[in-house]
């Protein structure tokens, strides 16, 4: 059996890894588009903020490590682009030499994650406005502040990764905004719950803009300028996107895959999509709700 997995991050690994304890004998392919697989997005803040100064500690897992102990080809910097679910083949491209190539398969399973919510908003390409969800965002945001040394930041968003950057941002003695339209943090809590949240951030100096819509940004002073609706703007030297994720699911969808909420991949209680012999997991699929059955 030949299997192929679109993602190497965490759901893609672990499906790879459990496929192999209950066939040894299965072909198994992971094509995975960044550059590092089995990584935690939780540890992410926490290099930024020097708390994990090893960049090695970031990821569980090498492409080689996990080929040595699972005999599973892990392919780094290779984007599936389409799949064809008539003749089961999937077209896969090497970022790093442009090849395109064909690839076949017994059984497919997506797990390409989400990717950071990008409002089309003004100004939303200028080089000071980062996101934060792969470990080369991580890089990239670590690079400009070593660089930079920021005196300030806005984090549009209170959700974990804007509270966790918002921590490690202010150990390393920045001044920190979080702005989001929700009138508190961590939405899915109870409102008595998050006022907990919002005593522990102001009493470590950390200023909470919530009830705001973000609606643009510009460049200003060397910094930039957060512009809010029906409110004075915000100045900071760095701005951070973390509004959310959204499902990647254009392969899918491409391929003719049934869609549910927010475009995420619809999938039965063995995480079957509509389409035979195609499987997909994470970030990517609708699940049920344990309590509500929604």
């Amino acid at each position: 059996m030949k299997v192929i997995i679109v993602g190497g991050v965490a759901g893609g690994a672990t499906a790879a890894a459990r496929i192999r304890r209950l066939n040894e004998h299965a072909e198994i392919t992971v094509f995975e588009r960044s550059g590092y697989i089995s990584y935690a997005n939780c540890g992410l803040p926490y290099y930024i903020g020097d708390v994990i100064t090893e960049p090695e500690e970031l990821t569980l897992q090498t492409p080689e490590s996990f080929f040595k102990r699972f005999r599973i080809n892990m392919k780094i910097h290779h984007e599936v682009i389409s799949i064809h679910p008539e003749c089961k083949t999937v077209s896969v491209k090497n970022l790093e030499n442009g090849e395109i190539f064909e690839e076949n398969y017994d059984k497919l399973i997506l797990s390409p994650g989400a990717k950071p919510t990008q409002p089309r908003l003004p100004g939303v390409g200028i080089d000071k406005l980062f996101t934060l969800r792969t470990v080369e965002d991580t890089f990239r945001i670590k690079e400009y502040i070593n660089k930079n040394h920021p005196k300030s930041a806005v984090l549009a968003g209170g959700g974990f990764i804007g509270l966790e950057l918002a921590e490690n941002l202010m150990e390393l003695g920045m001044d920190v905004t979080i702005v989001q339209r929700p009138k508190q943090l961590m939405n899915p809590f109870d409102p008595d719950m998050a006022s907990m949240i919002h005593n522990e951030m102001r009493k470590h100096g950390i200023k909470l803009v919530l009830g705001y819509t973000v609606e643009g940004f510009k460049e200003k002073d060397n910094g930039v300028e957060v512009l809010l609706k029906d409110n004075q703007s915000l100045q900071a030297d760095m701005v951070v996107l973390a509004i959310g994720v959204t499902p990647d699911t254009v392969l899918a969808k491409e391929a003719g895959l049934e869609l549910g909420i927010k475009e995420s991949i619809v999938v039965n209680d063995r995480m079957e999509t509509s389409v035979p012999d195609i499987y997909a997991a994470g970030d990517a699929v609708q699940v049920k709700h344990y309590v509500t059955g929604n």
